[in-house]
C-alpha cells in the first residue's frame, strides 16, 4: 500500500511539474537530446490512459480526506451535530406535581449531583441567586436554583424530560395542561403591587405545591409544552419586583444563559452547538447599551448602521450572519422563550449554517435588560 501511494505521488507531481522542466530542458543544450522524450511524455499525459489515471487519483485522494474527515469526527464527538445522548428514564415524581429530570423541588445538591456530575456553568440570575446549568453537550439540559441550605428551589428545562402526577410532558397540549392544572394565574402579587399577566402570552403561571409553575408553550409546534420553570414561593416572594437591579455580574449571568438556552433548543432540532465568541459578544453588547441609553430599540441603530454594519466595523468577517433582539422580559428564560414564539427570531435561533453566538445584555435607567443576540458563520 505505501509504494503504491508513493507511486501516486511520483506520477502527481510529474504531471504538476512537468512544464517548469520542459522549459529548463529547451533553455540548456540538452534540448536536442531530450525532444523525443519531451514529445513521448506529452503525448502519454493527453492520453485516454493518462487521463483515466488522473481521475483515479483524485477519487483515491478524496477518498483518503473522507476518511481523515470521518475520523476526527470519531476522535471528537463535539465535531459532529449528529451525537446521540440516552434519554433518562422518568418516574412519576414524590412529593411534588412536576420533576425535571427526576428531580423535584425540595431535593439537595448532594442528590441532585449525584445523578447530574457537576455544572457546566454556575451564574447570577433575576433572583439574586444562582443557576446552575447541567447538560451532557446540551442533551438532558436541566437548570436548578439552590437555597443556603442546598435545597433545590428551582428548576428549568426546554427539553423532553419532564414527569408529572397528573400526565403533563413535553409536547402535552396547552388544553390539556388547563384541563388538569385549572385556571392560570391572572397576577403575582410583589409587596402592595400586582402584576398583570398577559393573556394572550405563550406562557401560564400556576401556582400549587408551595411553588410558581411556569408552563411555556410553542406556538409553531401546535401550542403544546416545550419548557417549564418551577420557582418555589420563598424564593419568588422574596423577589421585590420583577426587574432585579443591574450589576455586571448579572448581566454576565443573562448573556450565558441565553446562549445556553439557546444550543439546548438546537439539540431539541438535531442542529449543531454554537460556539461562543467574545468578539462579537462585544459588538452584541454595544448596541444593546445603545438602545438602553437612547431609549430606542430597532436593529438599524440611530446612525444608520444595520447589524451587518456594526459586525463589519468591528473587523469581524463572516459569510453569513443574523440578530435577535429582545426587551421587556425580566429575565433570560422568558426573553428567550418569547422569541421562539416569533418566527423570524425562531429562524435565527435555529438556522444551520450558523457556527458562532454572542449574546449582549444592557439596562436602562429601570433596570430593564435589552438582549442582543448575533450569530454568524465564517
Amino acid at each position: 500500500m505505501k509504494r503504491f501511494l508513493l507511486f501516486i505521488i511520483i506520477i502527481f507531481s510529474l504531471i504538476i511539474s512537468w512544464p517548469f522542466i520542459e522549459k529548463q530542458i529547451n533553455g540548456s543544450g540538452l534540448a536536442s537530446i531530450f525532444s523525443k522524450a519531451s514529445h513521448d511524455v506529452s503525448t502519454f499525459l493527453k492520453s485516454d490512459e493518462m487521463q483515466d489515471a488522473v481521475r483515479l487519483i483524485n477519487s483515491i485522494v478524496i477518498g483518503m480526506v473522507e476518511q481523515i474527515e470521518n475520523s476526527i469526527d470519531k476522535e471528537n464527538p463535539e465535531s459532529s451535530h449528529s451525537i446521540e445522548i440516552d434519554k433518562p428514564t422518568l418516574t412519576l415524581p414524590e412529593d411534588n406535581t412536576f420533576s425535571i429530570h427526576n428531580i423535584e423541588i425540595g431535593e439537595t445538591k448532594d442528590v441532585v449531583e449525584q445523578k447530574l456530575g457537576d455544572p457546566k456553568r454556575v451564574s447570577l440570575n433575576e433572583y439574586g441567586s444562582k443557576w446552575h446549568a447541567y447538560h451532557e453537550e446540551y442533551h438532558n439540559f436541566v437548570k436548578v436554583i439552590y437555597n443556603q441550605n442546598n435545597q433545590v428551589i428551582g428548576l428549568y428545562t426546554n427539553q423532553d424530560i419532564i414527569s408529572s402526577t397528573e400526565g403533563i410532558e413535553w409536547g402535552t397540549s396547552k388544553q390539556s395542561v388547563r384541563e388538569h392544572l385549572g385556571s392560570p394565574l391572572d397576577t403575582i402579587q410583589k409587596g402592595f403591587v400586582y402584576y398583570q399577566i398577559d393573556k394572550d402570552a405563550d406562557y401560564d403561571i400556576f401556582q400549587l405545591d408551595d411553588s410558581f409553575i411556569t408552563i411555556f408553550y410553542d406556538k409553531h409546534m401546535n401550542n403544546t409544552v416545550t419548557s417549564i420553570q418551577i420557582i418555589h414561593e420563598d424564593l419568588e416572594n422574596a423577589k421585590e419586583g420583577f426587574y432585579t437591579e443591574a450589576n455586571v455580574q448579572l448581566r454576565e449571568g443573562l448573556e450565558h444563559q441565553m446562549f445556553d438556552l439557546t444550543n439546548a433548543v438546537r439539540r431539541n432540532h438535531g442542529l449543531p452547538i454554537l460556539t461562543w465568541d467574545e468578539h462579537v459578544k462585544e459588538t452584541a453588547r454595544k448596541h444593546s447599551l445603545d438602545m438602553a441609553d437612547n431609549s430606542y430599540f430597532d436593529h438599524t441603530n440611530l446612525e444608520g448602521k444595520s447589524p451587518f454594519d456594526r459586525l463589519k466595523e468591528d473587523d469581524l468577517f463572516f459569510t453569513a450572519a443574523g440578530e435577535n433582539l429582545a426587551y421587556g422580559q425580566f429575565s433570560s428564560i422568558f426573553a428567550h422563550e418569547g422569541l421562539m414564539n416569533s418566527l423570524g427570531h425562531r429562524k435565527n435561533i435555529l438556522q444551520s449554517d450558523f457556527e458562532y453566538l454572542g449574546v449582549g445584555v444592557a439596562f436602562n435607567s429601570e433596570n430593564h435588560p435589552y438582549y442582543t443576540q448575533n450569530f454568524y458563520a465564517k
